[in-house]
């Protein structure tokens, strides 16, 4: 059992631009986020944070599974489990955990899974935590008891049919499919995303289900974290009742898999016949979440594409005027992450000539460094960001969740903060010609043959994002929904 702060520190000096980008030191403000961690006799983790300001309690739980978890011909079962996870459990009822929820003033209820894991969260009054626990509690540890042909059959069908919506039938939706495809060879478990395949989907059946349940939703393979306004003392009696009489079985073990390696640039043409404007997609493998060139990626890709004074930004949709967006981002996961350059163009502008500013740029940030200016602003921002990120419950959840995750200390706020300040240019521009120097995956898509072109202000249909998409603004390793 350990009891921490976890410290965050405002660089003052930052701010008002009296120390350079290159050189930063920490200073007053500070900011103690108090968190304690332990474990349970059958292996399940808890943390707890304690904070009075508002008579409510985040409650999350974060199940060490996601769909770079699968195997070959089971993908999206990550996913299809999520949706699983609401049907309903022994001591629940079916069907019933939202409306509970409800009842008692709940907020914020929902599940999502990514490539790494699977998370389960609400908000409730605090003097509803128990009732909260106990919702958690049942469908951890008794959820088979009421699975059967028909309720799986009723999530198959609303996970395939969101994959119709939110990636079969919009604009780019094949797309996302197709990077993936070129970047991961067959085997690999980020090759089919977190949504699946449908015939995949389609075949799964409740022993499957059952068998994924038994070996990957189990006490020592979660995290519960509470945050909010209780007691420890009586918190962690609370927790004892509902989870400390689940036996301990065996913490099931997570397959390590090496980033894959193009040894030459692919570059394929989708014909797309929801999309009405071409897009420009380059995509990078690159290093795995919270190693040392994935912050300085985080840089390039604010330098880059960052809204309004971003260099790509800048060149193809504010001065040429040819673009209708940019974005520059890169998508940090565990096994290993992709580097994104996404183009969208205007109506009857050439792809070939967006693509030249595209090479000038890279060609640029890879052989130079990046200004002061440019760091400084790239500092300032993501520090503000993390910060802004923790005013709420489920924020502060999120990230000492995502930490420790990833890193395995909930309090590497402190460390991460630190890494960022030590940032220089020549950091920075070293790992952008090591992982933008290599070959990548080309995917151009374009309007089908008899498509209509939107007009020149935007598009005419609402596009899915890109593969790997951060939302606008996160904090700095956010889980992503799949």
């Amino acid at each position: 059992m350990a009891r921490h702060a976890l410290l965050l520190l405002l660089p003052l000096a930052l701010v008002f631009g009296a120390a350079p980008a290159t050189s930063v030191a920490a200073a007053e403000p500070t900011l103690n986020i108090e968190y304690e961690r332990y474990t349970l006799d059958n292996g399940l983790e808890v943390i707890l944070h304690r904070d009075p300001a508002a008579p409510l309690v985040a409650t999350n739980v974060w199940y060490h599974v996601g769909s770079g978890d699968e195997t070959p011909g089971k993908s999206g079962f990550a996913h299809l489990f999520e949706h699983m996870m609401f049907q309903g459990a022994k001591h629940i009822g079916k069907d019933v955990h939202f409306k509970i929820l409800q009842e008692i003033g709940g907020t914020g209820v929902n599940g999502t899974t990514n490539s790494d894991r699977t998370n389960y969260f609400e908000v409730v009054p605090s003097h509803q935590i128990e009732a909260a626990l106990w919702l958690e509690s049942d469908r951890m540890g008794y959820l088979l008891d009421l699975l059967d042909e028909a309720s799986l059959k009723n999530q198959q069908d609303v996970v395939r049919n969101e994959r119709r919506q939110r990636y079969d039938n919009v604009p780019y939706g094949r797309e996302r499919f197709v990077v993936a495809e070129t970047l991961y060879p067959e085997g690999h478990p980020y090759r089919f995303m977190t949504i699946g395949r449908h015939e995949d989907l389609e075949a799964a059946s409740v022993e499957d289900v059952k068998g994924f349940f038994r070996h990957w939703y189990v006490p020592s393979n979660a995290t519960l974290t509470l945050a909010g306004d209780f007691e420890i003392a009586e918190t962690k009696l609370l927790v004892n009742k509902w989870f400390g009489a689940f036996p301990r079985l065996a913490k099931p073990v997570h397959q390590q898999v090496a980033t894959p390696e193009l040894s030459a640039t692919v570059r394929k043409q989708v014909d797309d016949g929801f999309a009405r404007l071409t897009r420009i997609h380059y995509a990078w493998h690159s290093p795995a979440m919270f190693t040392d060139e994935e912050i300085e990626l985080d840089v390039v890709s604010t330098v880059l594409g960052a809204y309004g004074w971003g260099r790509l930004h800048r060149a193809l949709v504010l001065e040429e005027r040819s673009a209708q967006s940019v974005n520059v981002y890169n998508a940090g996961a565990q096994h290993s992450s992709v580097f994104h350059v996404v183009v969208d163009l205007k109506p009857g502008q050439d792809p070939a000539k967006a693509e030249a500013v595209i090479a000038r740029e890279l060609d640029k940030i890879r052989s130079q460094p990046v200004t002061d200016a440019e760091m400084r602003r790239v500092l300032i921002g993501t520090e503000s960001s993390f910060i802004w990120g923790l005013e709420d419950l489920m924020g502060r959840v999120e990230q000492l969740q995502s930490f420790n995750h990833y890193t395995g200390d909930p309090g590497y706020a402190q460390i991460y903060l630190q890494r960022l300040r030590a940032l220089t240019p020549a950091k920075v521009q070293a790992t952008a010609a090591l992982v933008l120097g290599k070959p990548r995956a080309e995917i151009i898509t374009k309007p089908a043959p008899g498509t209509t072109a939107g007009p020149a202000g935007g598009p005419a249909a609402v596009a899915a994002p890109p593969a790997g998409a951060p939302p606008a603004i996160a904090a700095p390793k956010a889980a992503k929904k799949g």
